[in-house]
């Protein structure tokens, strides 16, 4: 790499690093500033559980401990935007100082400019994948957490969960244990062909044996024609392919995206495996887990396309008033950026959830191409 292109990598990488830490500190310390009290109250109950730091330092230890996985994932979704900015902080700078005159006096394109700044934004995004596929999935239960949870290795609720079986019972479930595969306080209707509840159980703990739920305390209601009371008898056991896998699989769903691409294809592969295909909440599942899964590549894709479209902007042959360029260049560019994050995560009728979250990149690609060859130089 020559002189020129580890100059402009440098300030280039500097000022992604300054935006970064500008947006971290002004996320924390606005919610820090709004949730105070929230904060003060777990440090307390820390405290009377053994804590023997000050309260004001173990205020801000759980404020950090609470946060420092979230910029983690933030910075995921930040990137894009980010890599914008810092390319227009570096570009002005290099226009008010005349730099961008002298590269073109000593006979050279300014698409020379572009590819420094192009080559650390490819290995930001690979770290950026990195991060997304080893970091994130170690850390998925801190970011569940709440914060009233903050000093906790994870959320002290698995929370209700809801779960359809291949032959229509919704099961619905007050806690889940995924280390015991324990389901409690289970409620499960089952249903007829058009979909109406014609039984409800009730069971206090259900535990998985040979594929079905042993029940302690099952009892089940049955309406009956003319008579205002349910008839109710003891039920023990409910024969279904509704394993704990799959309500593993639902706990996880409310963190999917946290989890890793190989985490995600397993959780496809249980789903088909242990739930009616043809049922539609079943296919809803697996279609949002397809979408989460190779939507992260589109998105990283859209943030080096939205970078290619900002960058003609920003390199002028003259000096200009980089303000005006940035008004012009800030709806285009960013509008790009949020537009393909958004219409990756929307699905489009009768295309494959793997083919339409890349129809905003097949989008920007002309577009991108269009800007690039706008460059006067």
């Amino acid at each position: 790499m020559t002189i020129l292109s580890r100059y402009i990598a440098r300030h280039f990488a500097m000022n992604i690093v300054i935006l970064l830490v500008m947006l971290w500190c002004l996320i924390v310390s606005v919610d820090a500033t709004l949730n105070i009290h929230r904060f003060i109250n777990a440090a307390e109950r820390r405290a009377s559980e053994g804590a023997t730091l000050p309260r004001p330092l173990l205020t801000a230890y759980l404020i950090f401990d609470l946060w420092w996985p979230r910029l983690l994932q933030l910075t995921g979704f930040m990137l894009g935007v980010v890599m914008v900015g810092a390319m227009g902080f570096t570009c002005s700078q290099m226009v008010r100082h005349r730099e961008f005159v002298a590269i073109l006096a000593s006979g050279q394109s300014l698409r020379r400019v572009a590819r420094p700044i192009l080559a650390v934004a490819l290995v930001l995004t690979g770290l950026q994948a990195a991060n997304q596929e080893l970091v994130i999935p170690r850390i998925a239960p801190l970011l569940a957490r709440e914060h009233q949870d903050a000093g906790r290795p994870a959320a002290r609720r698995s929370g209700t969960l809801m779960v359809a079986d291949g032959a229509g019972r919704i099961f619905l479930v007050g806690d889940f244990d995924a280390d015991t595969g324990q389901i409690r306080d289970a409620y499960v209707w089952e249903r007829d062909d058009r979909r109406l509840a014609t039984r409800r159980i009730h069971a206090d703990v259900g535990t998985f044996r040979n594929g079905g739920w042993d029940l302690t305390g099952g009892v089940a209601e049955t309406p009956v024609s003319g008579q205002a009371m349910p008839a109710v008898e003891p039920v023990s056991r409910i024969d279904t392919g509704l394993n704990p896998s799959v309500f593993s699989i639902a706990q996880a769903t409310t963190f999917a995206s946290s989890l890793s691409f190989r985490q995600l294809s397993r959780m496809i592969e249980t789903v088909d495996a242990s739930q009616d295909r043809d049922d539609a909440g079943v296919a809803n599942r697996r279609e949002r887990l397809d979408r989460i899964r190779w939507s992260r590549f589109s998105i990283m894709t859209a943030n080096l396309i939205g970078l290619v479209i900002a960058l003609p902007y920003y390199l002028c042959r003259v000096p200009t008033k980089m303000i005006v360029q940035t008004v012009r260049c800030a709806p285009v560019a960013l509008g790009s950026i949020m537009g393909a994050i958004i219409a990756s995560n929307v699905p489009v009728p009768g295309v494959p959830a793997i083919a339409g979250v890349f129809v905003p990149v097949l989008v920007l690609l002309p577009m991108a191409a269009g800007m690039v060859l706008r460059i006067r130089t």
